[in-house]
């Protein structure tokens, strides 16, 4: 079935791309003939119609299929609960065996007393919550009701340790069995202590690009002003060096001969061939072998941009021998002036080969498989540090910080800060980023086996907590020295376990470690089991109260055989007194003369369900009482027939102290007003005043000696106390009335037991009559609006005519068109010349 499934949905999912392969083909193939392009689209129109209705056709089989699945699969099966947070509170089921009930759900319990189903009850009746099975008369010792619980195993106090952090113990307890029933959480306190002085190793990872030169001067003075600056925080701390520069293939680096021997721009300049990563000194507390060794460093060359950091931070976290680091505190300082290549970037070389993730550091300390696999993955780099329980801090420029920035996001417990130009601030960015990171505890777990889940509450110390999603850790930030954080870890699981599972839980950044040893519980421990046993007519076994036959018996005893079970004698006492009708009702099996029940159903001959009782906001009888062949016997004080009413009376009973107020009566806890009468409490009618209107005399004589009650105010208003409330807040219980010169007056009414009500009133607000001043200033405001618009378009004619009269001004002092450069003049006089006409010579 399951295959055929599987099937149908892969055909599925090759039609649904083929369908949807074909409108997105159409444009591309047939873009040079429009027509031609409509037609085959009409074509294809009727087969995309049909390749959608078989596709809809195979979803809807394979859903069926599904439920099908689900409804026959084995009833043997433990439930598993997708939501561990889910409240399944009240929704426990019958089940046949202990082993079944447990699994059901954790509100589960089994009684295990012989004989306690009464006749021709089901055994699945056993598997009920704990309340009802001592209320249908199952001794408390015969509960079986399996119950998760912790064993710690190891848990040192938290300490110091000696001077410089050694043997501080800042996590307990070390070691916890924990055992868990599916469906039941389990709350474990985490505790942390950070100590002073905690051991410290530091690598230093530089980019010796060429770009990186003026920066290179810097470092090689760095190695004592950093241990001075980390001895500040703690006696024991080493510090090590590796640079980097790119894949030793093209295009990441020229690979021309002499290029590969000195990279840089000029010959004069002291310059190393390029190379991938270089681990130069292991971590070491000597300070000036830190100095000889990084001054015998230069700095190389590549083509490109990025740079291949992430080669040499996988390499510095796999290598851990290499680079010497301790089982303390790591800090990797990774400085850069440029961004990194990451996984694919390879493929530009030829490099295809994943990494593969293991150390490859020759004898000189060279990654000599560089050009044989490709960059790492972020995910790779994240893995591999957090394994390691190396914390990163990236010292980048300001040009590049946002990509770090982002990048941080992704690798737990790492830091980001700005480098200057020269390096010249790493020593306190360093510092600023240790302090950072030893402040922030983040507890988190190893990978959890299928079907537990974990969530945590962080508990800061203050009023700080932080309530963690169910599988993210638990993080506090700006823990102090020696201050202690506490960490709640509720697990959950929704599935037996095959065998224990341990888990290991850690403080990112430091090396002690939590082991917790996971546990299921998926069976009873009843303590009867008897082979054979007497009570099952010594032909089958007892376990938890329930007889398992031989095979070849039957019945609640094994008191019969499987030759009995047609003999038409013993289902005679299956059948009503007339001896017609189904066997038992219908609504179970005969065994051996006798009905056995199925689901709820109980009785001789199973008349009676104990599931048809009527519900209280859909819950059986109410919750508050148990149903019995289709009748609610309710809890003591509870009545109706879904034992929804209360017997209690006191949501009836008025500040006065009397029911409903005299006008109505009491029932379930509600009041059931006469006619005229509404409220909660039958106070309230259409004639009837309200209470503001009841006490407002009361209310303006008592505090502003004015009113009706003016004269006797004391006596008319005894039953009442007047109090003024300075600025109260008011809402929409206070009442709001009017004195009798008009005056706008608010006050409260509060009823108190014995008849007296208080009456809290807001003083009067005495102010002077500002009428005729907010008269006088709306018309004077009118006035001198209209007066500044008249003036204002005034003043705007006057600027147009000025404007306008300079313009005319102007052109008329430009001089006047001159005769021969207009092109409109033409001259009055007309000279004609004759051909022929020649001048006489001159005599001279």
């Amino acid at each position: 079935m399951l295959n055929h499934r599987a099937t149908l949905a892969r055909l599925g999912f090759i039609l649904a791309l083929a369908a949807a392969a074909i409108p997105a083909r159409l444009p591309d193939q047939y873009t040079k003939a429009a027509a031609a392009a409509e037609g085959k689209a009409a074509l294809f129109a009727p087969a995309m119609v049909a390749l959608s209705m078989v596709l809809v056709f195979l979803l809807v089989l394979s859903r069926s299929e599904s439920e099908l699945d689900a409804k026959i699969s084995s009833p043997g099966e433990a439930t598993e609960w997708g939501d561990p947070d889910l409240s399944l509170l009240g929704s426990c089921k019958p089940a046949p065996s202990c082993k079944k009930c447990i699994l059901s759900h954790p509100s589960c319990a089994w009684c295990k007393q012989l004989n306690f189903t009464a006749s021709g009850e089901a055994e699945e009746r056993r598997c009920a919550s704990r309340e009802e099975l001592l209320a249908r008369g199952c001794p408390p010792g015969e509960l079986e009701e399996p119950q998760g619980q912790q064993e710690v195993l190891q848990d040192q106090p938290l300490s110091q340790g000696s001077r410089g952090g050694e043997g501080a113990t800042q996590l307990a307890p070390q070691r916890v069995r924990v055992t868990l029933r599916p469906g039941e959480p389990q709350q474990l306190q985490v505790r942390f202590l950070r100590a002073e002085g905690y051991p410290v190793d530091l690598y230093y990872l530089m980019d010796l690009s060429y770009s990186m030169k003026d920066d290179l001067e810097f470092v090689r003075q760095l190695g004592h002003a950093l241990l001075v600056r980390l001895q500040e925080v703690t006696k024991s701390v080493r510090i090590g060096f590796g640079s980097f520069v790119d894949k030793t293939v093209l295009p990441f680096v020229s690979t021309v001969p002499s290029k590969l021997r000195h990279p840089c721009p000029t010959r004069l300049e002291r310059c190393q061939p390029p190379f991938s990563f270089h681990h130069v000194l292991s971590l070491t507390g000597d300070a000036k072998a830190f100095e000889r060794e990084v001054g015998r460093q230069s700095v190389s060359g590549n083509l490109d941009s990025p740079e291949g950091g992430f080669d040499a931070i996988l390499q510095a976290a796999l290598c851990q021998e290499q680079i010497g680091w301790r089982n303390v505190s790591r800090l990797l300082v990774f400085t850069s002036d440029d961004t990194f290549h990451t996984a694919g970037d390879g493929k530009l070389g030829g490099i295809f080969m994943p990494s593969d993730g293991h150390c490859h550091l020759d004898s000189n300390g060279l990654y000599s498989r560089s050009p044989e696999f490709d960059y790492p993955s972020v995910g790779q780099v994240a893995q591999a540090l957090s394994a390691a329980n190396i914390q990163p801090i990236f010292a980048v420029t300001s040009a590049t910080l946002p990509v770090y920035q982002e990048l941080s996001k992704l690798i737990p417990k790492s830091a980001v800060g700005e480098l200057s130009e020269n390096s010249s601030n790493v020593v306190q960015l360093i510092m600023d980023a240790y302090n950072s990171l030893s402040s922030t505890v983040t507890l988190e777990h190893s990978p959890l086996p299928p079907g537990v889940h974990i969530s945590y509450e962080s508990q800061c110390g203050g009023h700080e907590k932080r309530a963690g999603e169910p599988g993210d850790r638990g993080q506090c930030n700006h823990v102090r020295i020696n201050q202690t954080v506490n960490f709640l870890v509720t697990f959950q699981a929704t599935r037996c376990l095959p065998e224990p599972h341990f888990l290991k839980f850690r403080a990112l950044g430091f090396s002690e470690e939590l082991t917790v040893e996971l546990h299921t519980l998926c069976d009873c421990n009843c303590h009867d089991t008897q082979l054979p046993a007497p009570h099952c007519s010594d032909h089958g076994h007892l376990q938890c109260g329930v007889c398992s036959c031989d095979p070849g018996r039957l019945g609640r005893l094994c008191e019969c055989t499987e030759s009995e079970m047609s003999s038409p004698d013993l289902e005679s006492g299956c059948r009503g007194p007339n001896g017609t009708g189904p066997l038992c009702s219908g609504k179970g099996r005969c065994q051996c003369g006798r009905c056995s029940c199925s689901g709820q159903s109980s009785g001789r001959l199973c008349e009676c369900d104990d599931a048809s009782c009527e519900r209280h906001e859909g819950i059986l009888c109410g919750g508050f009482g148990l149903c019995q062949c289709g009748v609610c016997h309710c809890h003591t004080n509870r009545t109706g027939r879904a034992c929804e009413c209360s017997g209690d009376v006191d949501g009836c009973v008025g500040p006065e102290g009397r029911l409903c107020s005299g006008h109505g009566h009491c029932k379930c806890n509600r009041c059931q007003c006469l006619d005229g009468y509404y409220g909660a409490l039958c106070d309230q009618c259409p004639g009837c005043k309200t209470p503001c209107e009841r006490h407002r005399d009361c209310a303006e004589c008592g505090a502003f000696g004015t009113g009706v009650l003016a004269t006797n105010c004391s006596m008319a208003c005894a039953h009442t106390n007047v109090t003024v409330a300075l600025a109260p807040m008011l809402d929409d219980g206070w009442c709001k009335e009017r004195t009798l010169d008009n005056q706008l007056f608010f006050f409260l009414v509060e009823e108190e037991a014995g008849g007296r009500v208080t009456l809290r009133v807001r003083p009067q607000e005495k102010g002077a009559d500002h009428t005729q001043a907010i008269v006088l200033g709306c018309v004077g405001g009118i006035v001198a609006v209209g007066l500044g618009l008249v003036l204002a378009y005034r003043l705007s004619v006057e600027i147009y005519d000025r404007r306008e009269y300079k313009r005319f001004e102007k052109e008329r002092q430009q001089p006047n068109w001159k005769q021969d450069r207009n092109p409109l003049y033409k001259s009055a006089v007309t000279t004609v010349i004759n051909p022929r006409f020649q001048a006489p010579e001159s005599p001279l």
